[in-house]
């Protein structure tokens, strides 16, 4: 007899062992605290560019919202429940962005790109929540003559590097943020034999709510951002990517953070906008 799926489980491939294990599926009888989990140092950069510039690289159904600000942030995690213990390390890239739809309307962050360095997250983020990950090599950040060095790679090639220095004037970008509703995401699956037609292809959005995070500090800084260009033979999967991200113009540094949290959230409160 085949297996039959189970109503509300959370599947992926291969779905034919049973329900997937995961963030948002958590097994009943692990120790799981989102108060605690994951516990996270965080470093931020942005800069202003120009918003034609940003405005080639924003889905149809999204507008630019306020000042053309990209913002790339290095999540370096550990004590993650889901992993039972472990951490990784995540990038986010993002602008402010709002979503006009016939039922729908959020201002918030549109992410752009992310990239972690562990097989895990990518999948089960890109397939359940829609959110746009790429592996990278992300080693510890350090800190240095007052300058934490943030670096991202593949397989030898370095194509990120953000700096960020403490100080103690805070940046208005930083404000703006707060107002923000929360993250939109283009989730896009193609469709298999019918190449470059879409299988899915939605705006998802998972709400800035986030009741057990606890910030245990954070602090004003400044910080610079430097993406390098690659060749195919470089970057052979998304050499497109870290080029259009580095032909950016910055117009002008717009602030920086550093801070320390603890708790989280799962993202099943993601849904579709429309």
């Amino acid at each position: 007899m085949s297996y039959q799926f189970e109503p509300g489980r959370i599947y992926r491939m291969p779905t034919h062992f049973g329900p997937a294990p995961g963030p948002r599926q958590i097994p009943a009888n692990a120790a799981a605290d989102s108060t605690r989990s994951p516990q996270k140092t965080l470093i931020t950069a942005s800069f202003l560019t120009e918003a034609s510039a940003l405005e080639r690289h924003t889905p149809a159904r999204l507008q630019l919202a306020g000042e053309p600000i990209v913002t790339v942030e290095f999540h370096y995690m550990t004590h993650i429940d889901w992993l039972a213990g472990r951490g990784y390390t995540m990038i986010q890239l993002w602008w402010p962005v709002t979503f006009n739809g016939e039922r729908d309307r959020v201002t918030g962050r549109f992410l752009a790109v992310m990239w972690e360095n562990l097989a895990d997250p990518i999948i089960t983020g890109r397939g359940e929540v829609g959110q746009p990950k790429l592996f990278a090599e992300i080693p510890d950040s350090r800190f240095t003559d007052g300058t934490y060095h943030c670096v991202a790679s593949w397989m030898g090639f370095q194509f990120l590097e953000v700096r960020v220095s403490e100080t103690s004037v805070a940046s208005d970008a930083l404000v703006q943020q707060q107002a923000l509703e929360g993250t939109l995401m283009l989730k896009y699956v193609p469709r298999t034999g019918e190449w470059g037609e879409s299988e899915v292809c939605q705006v998802t959005f998972t709400p800035i709510a986030t009741p057990d995070l606890t910030v245990e500090w954070r602090k004003p800084a400044t910080g610079t951002i430097a993406f390098r260009r690659a060749g195919w033979s470089d970057l052979p999967t998304m050499y497109h990517v870290v080029n259009a991200l580095a032909d950016l113009p910055v117009l002008a540094a717009r602030g920086a953070l550093i801070a320390r949290t603890r708790g989280g959230k799962s993202y099943r409160d993601t849904r579709i906008l429309k």
